[in-house]
Parts: C-alpha cells; structure tokens; sequence
C-alpha cells in the first residue's frame, strides 16, 4: 500500500523529512478495524512526533491522527462496526497513523461519518472534537444550562474552532475568541463567537475594553506560557482553566491566590491507556455527527492541499509550524 514515513526526525524543510514509501497493507484482528483511508487531516502533533520521534530502525514511521474512509475488514470481536461502513476517527497515538492506504484502528475510537459531508469535510473533525468536547465537558464539566463567559485563546485554529462551535451549540456561554489577523477574525464571526479580541495585546485590557471584567473559564489552545500571567488576571477568583499544549514552562502558583483549578486535556490518554471508558470516543464522535447532520455544526476545513502525498503533506507541516494555519487542513486520496 501507498504511504508516507520518514525514518529519521527532520526540520521540514530538509530532504527526506517525508518521503512517500510502500508498506504492506495490516490485518484486522481482535476489536481492530481495517479501513481504507479516502481523506486525512493534519495536526500540531504530527509535527511535533516528526520532530521529537525517529523511526525504529530500518523501520518507517507514519503520521496521521485524523482520518475519514470505509471499513474494508473487521477483527474477531467487532461487534459495533461492519464492513462497508463510512467511518472518520482520530486513531491512537501510539500505532501507525492515517497518511497510508489503509489504517488499523479499535472500534471503541470509530464513528460514523456525518452523511451530509465529504470524506475530506469528514476528516477535519475528529482530533479535535473530541478534544473539544472533552476540554469543555469532562476536564471543565461547563454547566449547560447556566450563563457563564468563556475565553479561549488561539480560537482560529483547529480546536477552537469546533469548540466554539460546540460552546454555542450545548451550552449558554458567552463565547470571546482571540485571533489577530483579520481572516482569523472573520472565520471566527462566521463560527458564532460572540466576542472576538486579539491576542497580541494583553488579555485582561482587551476584555475590559469589550466591557468585560473577567471571565469563568480560559481554554488556552496555544501560546499557554506567554499568556499566562493575563489569564490569571482574566479569570475570576475559583475560576477554571483548561490547556491543551505544551509549555516550556507554566508556574502554576501563579493560580494559587485566585484558587484557579488548572485542567489539562490530552485526547489520547484513552486509547494509550486503554481506559475502561475508551467507547466514550465512539460515542462522542456518533453524537458529534448528528450535529453535523442536523445542521448544527460544521466542518472546520481551512484548506485542502490535494492528494496525500509527500510533496503535499510536507507543505501542510510548514503551514502548521508558521502557526499560520485557519481551521484545518485537508488531503483527499493516494
């Protein structure tokens, strides 16, 4: 089967950091599917995996945490999905990923596909639903019936993106974005924030310059350490943050004054641990596929950079590294 690997952990713009390869097609055994991959999307972590992880040698390491296709075979104890199926899913971190022809994948983190969208419109959604969702309603546990303020920093990127969406969708939350270019601004309009400041200036004076004094939760998306000193001064006292990134440093005694609670949400903590609760996942995102065909969410393409290939997917890491991106990014088809 077609794929794209590397071997050896590279910066992008360096032959061989992706390189398109063949690899033989996997088996489906246990509770495992075999999907033959239609579109993928790429995240901030298949870059930060191709930077930080070397394939075992003489091996060839594959990314991809987003992908959207059909079921080609089923293992012994399958008992949710069957073949022919149109399925989109995040996968787990620590097995071969989505940029290949075909993927194996437990049922337990498998949805249905939304039948009103493409494979590709598919493909953008799963990651970061489901790290929405649980950002919002496990590690938050936001009230759905109560008028509260949420802020969320880096609200343009993939994340935010369809968790504002799902803020405004099953719950009363006054929503306030942060983005600084204009496009970013405009995208955000178009996803239903109700505010939107920038987050070049400091948090704290652009929300009182929109009338708001503090707010009840921050889910800071990107940039948590630099930001951090403004979201202590945003939230009010028993405030709760949520994070999702990786800061090289966060003293969080910072929070102690205001009793601020931090939360971090890693959406692979399921499938890495095989939690009893992984089928939550297949759920989510069956309940996230309903609102798509509703009408009530959409799919958060930015960008579509062709065919999965090397030569495209390496664009789509720069694209990520330059913190450029607007929703998310796309391929369709080997």
């Amino acid at each position: 089967m077609k794929a794209v690997g590397y071997q050896h952990s590279l910066a992008i713009d360096l032959p061989n950091a992706l390189i398109d390869i063949t690899l033989p097609p996997p088996v489906a055994t246990g509770r495992d599917l075999l999907v033959q991959v239609h579109a993928i999307s790429v995240n901030p972590v298949d870059t930060k995996i191709r930077q930080r992880v070397a394939a075992e040698d003489g091996q060839y390491k594959v990314l991809g945490w987003d992908a959207a296709g059909v079921v080609t075979a089923v293992g012994e104890q399958v008992t949710d999905v069957k073949v022919g199926d149109e399925v989109y899913y995040a996968g787990d971190l620590t097995r071969s990923g989505s940029n290949a022809e075909y993927q194996l994948v437990d049922e337990r983190i498998v949805g249905r596909k939304p039948r009103s969208l493409s494979f590709a419109e598919a493909a953008a959604l799963p990651l970061t639903a489901i790290t929405a969702y649980e950002l919002l309603f496990e590690r938050l546990k936001v009230a759905t019936d109560k008028p509260q303020k949420l802020l969320v920093v880096g609200a343009a990127g993939g994340v935010g993106s369809i968790l504002v969406q799902l803020a405004k969708q099953l719950t009363q939350l006054e929503v306030i974005g942060t983005a600084s270019r204009q496009e970013s601004q405009q995208w955000l309009r178009e996803l239903g924030a109700d505010q939107i400041i920038n987050h070049r200036q400091p948090l704290s004076e652009a929300l009182a310059a929109i009338g708001i004094e503090q707010v009840d939760y921050v889910a800071s998306l990107t940039n948590s350490d630099d930001h951090l000193t403004e979201i202590v001064k945003a939230l009010k006292p028993q405030g709760q943050l949520g994070l999702i990134d990786d800061p090289a440093s966060f003293d969080i005694r910072a929070l102690k004054q205001k009793s601020i609670s931090l939360h971090w949400e890693f959406m692979y903590t399921r499938s890495m641990f095989q939690t009893e609760d992984m089928i939550a996942q297949q759920r989510l995102l069956n309940q996230v596929a309903e609102l798509v065909d509703a009408g009530e969410l959409r799919t958060t393409v930015g960008e579509h950079f062709g065919r999965i290939n090397a030569a495209n997917l390496v664009k789509a890491h720069q694209r990520l590294e330059a913190q450029q991106a607007i929703g998310k990014i796309v391929l369709e088809g080997f």
